[in-house]
């Protein structure tokens, strides 16, 4: 029996004790899940001290811990040592993006669209490629890609200064597919990945689905700071380490030169295998040679043609170390079957006929037009020209209201910066702002008049009923 009476006593969560079957730590885990998922527990909802739990419970306090561990793996809750353990701020984020643009009553300036008027270029290409009549890309051959799409794979990456031999380059569904192919064949569950403090919300889902730990490392406008990743590789044992480097998401920070080396020395001193994700490199006329340059042995390159030429297209280009070779292929063989070859070839006759880098001009002037529009709404914050996003503070007196319900009201759909957040959350809130995502610069102008009317807005009673 219980020690303690709880008739009335305050907790955050009180399982219903008639639903633990046996084993009770899952079950619990279960029940934990079941509400973290539904909304019931919001995000950084402190849970109750693991003894006082298993006081009401009328449970061994193993018990509890085993649950508590269970879910974390899971990516549901984080621990602060000395205060206690808290509902991850993501655990039951859900991005989507509408099916049909008439479900939509809104103007999309969450989810980053990479200007997809110019999707024009790559159907055209593709409809090049349907006349020529080969039905051998319809079948199983080449499951790694022809010689051709390998060859113009190669010849892309030169553009990003990766030199690379064409038995180091595979081919995938886009840079999600090459991140969960990493995951799977690279990492094991219960691994730790350090990560930006703020990144790639759906690299923070594939983790939790993988049962992998990402390990936030605090940065400046740079990004990751390297004194402070050494200092983890110190006191606890690192796998890997994810980075964003050109145009962060969802931040927006360049990293230098510099940055890079220093970051690569540690990746190199302690053995971390590194995924560098560079979707936005494309946006950079002169980027800084990528972080693999410094570390190679040990780095993982991701170049996707999904922002720089076409959503749909859903093509990557993943560079790797010899010594994974095997692991990578395997683990295409078995999610993918084969890369996709139509895409494949189209993406290559992109390449070759020089069609993708006049796309890739034709993106950053429309990029750099609409930083422009964005300056005058926010001069003091829309500093950076390539124009794809804004990281934008948000107001503290809305950091207690559901703001993204609140501007999708207005008319308006924009990311909070807790689906981003991994860890603890800052004093400071943000706003990531899709600027490429609205269909004309006339849209984008309208979409940033209604949120800074929306930032300017008292908080009365009278400002939640819209």
């Amino acid at each position: 029996m219980p020690v303690n009476s709880f008739d009335d006593y305050p907790m955050s969560w009180k399982p219903e004790k008639e639903q633990l079957t046996s084993p009770k730590y899952r079950a619990l885990a279960d029940l934990l899940a079941d509400d973290i998922l539904s909304g019931k527990l919001p995000p950084h909802t402190k849970l109750p001290p693991q003894r006082e739990l298993a006081d009401y419970l009328d449970l061994n306090l193993s018990t509890i811990t085993r649950a508590f561990q269970l879910c974390t793996q899971k990516g549901l809750l984080y621990g602060i040592t000395g205060r206690g353990t808290f509902v991850s701020p993501n655990a039951a984020i859900d991005i989507a993006i509408a099916d049909e643009k008439e479900e939509a009553s809104y103007i999309e300036m969450g989810i980053i669209k990479p200007l997809d008027a110019f999707n024009t270029e790559t159907y055209a290409v593709m409809e090049q490629v349907l006349q020529r009549g080969s039905t051998s890309l319809l079948d199983y051959s080449y499951p790694m890609g022809t010689p051709y799409q390998r060859a113009a794979a190669q010849k892309w990456l030169e553009h990003f200064s990766m030199d690379v031999s064409l038995s180091n380059i595979a081919i995938t569904a886009g840079a999600q597919n090459a991140l969960a192919i990493l995951l799977l064949t690279l990492f094991r569950p219960g691994d730790k990945i350090a990560t930006d403090h703020y990144t790639y919300a759906n690299f923070i889902e594939l983790a939790n689905m993988m049962q992998i730990r990402l390990i936030p490392i605090s940065g400046d406008a740079e990004g990751m700071l390297p004194d402070v990743l050494e200092n983890h590789c110190r006191l606890q044992q690192l796998n890997g380490i994810y980075l964003v480097p050109n145009y962060h998401n969802p931040t927006g920070h360049i990293m230098s030169q510099s940055r890079k080396e220093a970051l690569a020395a540690i990746i190199r001193k302690y053995a971390l295998l590194a995924i560098e994700d560079d979707i936005y490199g494309f946006l950079l006329e002169k980027p800084s040679l990528p972080l693999a340059h410094f570390a190679p042995d040990y780095t993982c390159y991701i170049c996707s043609l999904s922002k720089s030429i076409c959503s749909g297209l859903r093509i990557a280009y993943l560079t790797f170390p010899t010594r994974f070779a095997a692991d990578i292929r395997r683990g295409i063989y078995n999610v993918n079957v084969k890369t996709p070859s139509l895409n494949s070839e189209t993406a290559g006759e992109l390449i070759y006929s020089g069609t993708a880098k006049k796309i890739i001009g034709q993106k950053r002037m429309e990029a750099a037009a609409r930083s422009e529009i964005c300056k005058d709404f926010f001069p003091e914050i829309a500093k950076n020209p390539l124009g794809f996003s804004l990281w934008l503070p948000l107001p503290e007196r809305f950091h207690e209201t559901d703001f993204e319900h609140l501007a999708q009201k207005r008319g308006i759909s924009v990311c909070h910066s807790h689906r981003f957040l991994v860890g603890e959350a800052d004093v400071q809130q943000y706003l990531r702002i899709a600027l490429s995502s609205p269909d004309t610069k006339e849209e984008l102008t309208k979409g940033l008049s209604i949120l800074r009317d929306l930032l300017a807005s008292d908080m009365d009673e009278n400002f939640f009923c819209i």
